[in-house]
């Protein structure tokens, strides 16, 4: 029942809000100016035709072909004369996002009921509809991008992983890298989740085994003594497969991260033959992709002079920002600013120096790996534009004047991770967010997406206030910019045509 109210709250908004935008904004802009031709290619069937401007694969545009040809019998059926070509129309091609945000929006309500199983289903709905309103996803569901559809893919995958199903999970996952390339990250952090997921249930099933009783109480004293020897030879054989395979205890109950690291290696090593086997598709798939780079010479497709790969290290202080005031209702309140600051006193041997340690990282970050791509800087269109501009470099001074703000948006991150997840996953987590964020050269709200998604479901965060007071600000932040968009047009002195206001 939860999952339909989602589709049927999420639609009560797509279907009118894409009606408007439609018919303020019915020819292609921004991005769409490539993306929209070059699937109409497609739709007239000339399959060679490609825009070296576009950066992305073509996954986005053969899901809208499926879709218009599921459409296509209803289209002719209200408009007998028309053909294929004229039903890949923006509007039409826009409407395959919105369904896309129908679709992402049930499964994050799965999502959220797998990893709290214990979770209301009311909850979960409120909690589902609240992430589908996520500014930089809400946005994009009415225009033709690449975003929606590549969260919903990435998040496929990952349910699929949840619930074993590596095969499919894989699936999902090629299908994510032909939509966006750099979805290669995120397919091998799923595995990475799948892979401690497994070892966890082995781990759980083995210490159920070694506390089994082996014997009845009605048993013969007899079939006592051979049953008790034999529970003396599962006991040892439990002890040496849990010191040697498993590890002992719950990964959960380990003392560090270095600690967890260990037993994780020592478990992966014991259940080798069975995770090459379960995740063999994975592997097969990252192969695949290292052929496609050396062939291709680049991650990057078209426009690779202005997409090149560059050490923007300052782009992960702005992600764990941006992330942080999107979950301010957890991050910026007067008990997550006492824990932190208890937190630091109690182990303040060790947090002096971690935390100067840390500025300096941030210092060194800022001062030499902070990019101001061309893009960033002529084009005002985007609201980045303005808080480069007004905020981050408003000043030389203002950039390091926001670094206690970056610590603290991290280590509160950090905090909320840490007390439901393994050490490990929050390792690996960060390293995926750094490793699809820190080579990006411009500043695109848009690519923090779905780091984002998988921030937020595993805070776990269960205080219906909170996702209110989420949902409050997400909603008027999408009033702000859909009316700046739609009604707030300008123009340009030196280029033809109106402009208008984006993410």
């Amino acid at each position: 029942m939860g999952r339909i109210t989602v589709a049927l709250i999420v639609s009560s908004w797509v279907i009118p809000i894409s009606i408007l935008v439609n018919t303020i904004v019915p020819e292609p802009y921004m991005d769409e100016i490539f993306h929209v031709p070059q699937v109409q290619q497609y739709c007239v069937g000339n399959f060679k035709s490609w825009d070296p401007m576009i950066t992305t694969p073509p996954g986005l545009y053969f899901i809208s072909l499926a879709y218009i040809a599921s459409l296509f019998p209803g289209i002719l059926f209200i408009q007998p004369l028309s053909s294929f070509i004229n039903s890949c129309s923006t509007s039409v091609l826009r409407s395959t996002n919105g369904l896309l945000a129908v679709i992402c929006s049930i499964l994050v309500h799965d999502i959220i009921k797998s990893l709290n199983p214990s979770l209301d289903d009311k909850k979960a709905t409120l909690y589902a509809v609240i992430l589908a309103l996520y500014p930089l996803h809400w946005f994009f569901s009415f225009l033709y991008y690449t975003d929606v559809a590549s969260l919903t893919v990435v998040l496929a995958m990952y349910f699929m992983c949840l619930k074993k199903n590596y095969i499919s999970s894989a699936l999902f996952g090629a299908i994510s890298i032909v939509i966006r390339q750099t979805n290669i990250i995120w397919m091998l952090f799923v595995a990475c989740c799948g892979i401690l997921n497994l070892i966890e249930a082995k781990k759980k099933h083995e210490n159920n085994f070694s506390s089994e009783p082996q014997f009845g109480h009605f048993a013969s004293s007899s079939s006592v003594k051979v049953n008790s020897n034999l529970k003396r030879r599962r006991s040892g054989n439990a002890i040496h497969t849990s010191n040697h395979s498993i590890h002992g205890k719950s990964l959960h109950q380990s003392t560090g991260l270095f600690s967890e690291i260990w037993s994780i290696l020592l478990a992966a090593w014991n259940l080798k033959f069975e995770l090459f086997v379960s995740f063999s598709p994975f592997f097969a798939l990252l192969l695949a992709f290292a052929a496609f780079v050396v062939w291709n010479g680049s991650i990057v497709l078209g426009a690779k002079e202005a997409h090149t790969v560059s050490p923007h290290f300052a782009q992960l202080l702005y992600y764990g920002l941006v992330s942080s005031c999107f979950m301010a209702p957890m991050h910026f309140t007067t008990t997550q600013v006492t824990i932190l600051a208890n937190s630091f006193w109690k182990n303040k041997p060790l947090s002096f120096p971690l935390c100067f340690f840390a500025s300096i990282i941030t210092f060194l970050s800022i001062h030499y790996f902070s990019i101001a791509h061309p893009y960033l800087l002529a084009d005002n269109r985007h609201y980045p534009f303005y808080l480069w501009r007004k905020i981050i470099n408003f000043h030389w001074s203002t950039r390091y004047l926001l670094i206690p703000l970056y610590l603290y948006s991290w280590t509160s991150i950090f905090t909320l991770l840490a007390k439901v997840e393994k050490k490990v996953w929050v390792m690996v987590y960060f390293l995926a967010s750094a490793t699809c964020l820190i080579p990006t050269p411009l500043i695109e709200f848009r690519y923090y997406t779905i780091p984002f998604f998988f921030l937020i479901l595993h805070c776990r965060i269960t205080n219906d206030r909170v996702w209110l007071l989420m949902g409050f600000i997400y909603t008027s932040i999408n009033v702000f910019t859909m009316t700046m968009f739609l009604f707030r047009p300008f123009r340009w002195d030196h280029q033809h045509g109106i402009q208008r206001f984006i993410w």
